[in-house]
This record gives C-alpha cells, sequence and structure tokens, in this order.
C-alpha cells in the first residue's frame, strides 16, 4: 500500500499494530503460562486477509516448541460457539487467539466461551483481559489512535501523508487478568509477572 514506511508516497500512511509479526511470541507465553499443554488451538477467521501467515507463523512457532497446533476457523457467532465445542472435542490445552477486527467486536462472547470451557486463552489486546480474558501481548490500540489523531491534526494543518512515516509500535503490552488465572487454577510463572514492555 505504500512505497515504503520512512517515505510512503502518494497519499497515504498510517500505523501498523504489527500483530502478526507478534503470533510467535504470544505462542511462546501460553506455552510457558500452561506447560503441560501438548496440544494448542488457534482460532483464526477464515475471511481476514492475514489468516493463512497467521497460520503459518503459529505453525512453525508450535513446531519450535513441541505442541500440536489445531487450527480452528469462525467467521460468525455461530462459528465462533462450534469452535469453542470443538476445543473440547480435541482436548486443546490452550487458545492462541487470531487478531481479526471481527474477534475483537465479539470479544464479549470469546472470552466468555474461554471461561465457560475453562480454556486458557491468549490475546492480542488489553481490551480482552480487560473484559476477563486470561491475557494479552500486543501494542496499545489506544497509544495508536492518539498518535492516528495527532496525524490527522498534522495533515489537516497543511502535512502531505507522503512525507509523514508510517509508523510502527516500539513497545508492547504484557496484561495478565490475575483473577481469571485463579479461577483457572493457573500459577503465572515469575518470568511472565516480571515481564518488562517490550
Amino acid at each position: 500500500m505504500v512505497t515504503s514506511l520512512p517515505r510512503p508516497g502518494g497519499n497515504l500512511t498510517g500505523f501498523t499494530i504489527l500483530v502478526v509479526d507478534l503470533t510467535a511470541k504470544k505462542l511462546e507465553l501460553l506455552t510457558e503460562l500452561v506447560p503441560g499443554a501438548a496440544a494448542v488451538a488457534l482460532l483464526v477467521n477464515p475471511n481476514y486477509p492475514n489468516t493463512e501467515r497467521i497460520i503459518q507463523d503459529t505453525q512453525q512457532a508450535a513446531h519450535a516448541k513441541g505442541v500440536r497446533l489445531d487450527v480452528l476457523k469462525a467467521a460468525n457467532e455461530a462459528e465462533i460457539d462450534n469452535a469453542f465445542s470443538a476445543l473440547v472435542e480435541r482436548h486443546a490445552g490452550a487458545l492462541l487467539l487470531g487478531s481479526d477486527p471481527f474477534f475483537f467486536s465479539r470479544r464479549e462472547q470469546i472470552v466468555a466461551l474461554a471461561s465457560r470451557q475453562a480454556i486458557p486463552t491468549i490475546y492480542s489486546i488489553r481490551e480482552y483481559a480487560a473484559a476477563g480474558g486470561l491475557i494479552s501481548y500486543g501494542a496499545s490500540v489506544s497509544a495508536l489512535f492518539r498518535a492516528a489523531g495527532i496525524y490527522a491534526g498534522r495533515i489537516l494543518k497543511g502535512e502531505k501523508p507522503a512525507d509523514l512515516p508510517v509508523q510502527q509500535p516500539t513497545t508492547f503490552e504484557l496484561v495478565v487478568n490475575l483473577k481469571t488465572a485463579k479461577s483457572l487454577g493457573l500459577t503465572i510463572p515469575p518470568s511472565i509477572l516480571a515481564a518488562p514492555m517490550r
């Protein structure tokens, strides 16, 4: 969409959230949190443009960790319900939720299902953990929204989008919902609790 991140060219600039690039790190955190999980499930939306890359990155990370990966797909509310039923049948010990705007819009449903099925789940952004999800790792969406507002102001004052670099996050939030961890009977490893923002 742009010529380069530092010099986007054309009439386009913006912010990237790097959710796909963090997939391997999320799987690492999840296996550290649930070390006994021989199988981890990945829930993705087949209609999301980055789904194939998310699947490939997660498969590579799972192979490196020596865990079986089950890929489940859901593109509507009913399919989300079905995917969580399949988690039980497949004996998945944990779930990595693929990044997707549709899933974000259904976060309360997803968090409730994860709680009902008692499945430790890692998400991409803190809003899931705030809604009762176990753990999230990713960029701060609110910080990106603020920065986008600043960019919009600069453009309205006459700067050209082509001259404004596409921004990438430099810090990532690791959020653990300790109440949810307790309800799942999980002890959060000190390495996760002491993890610096990175």
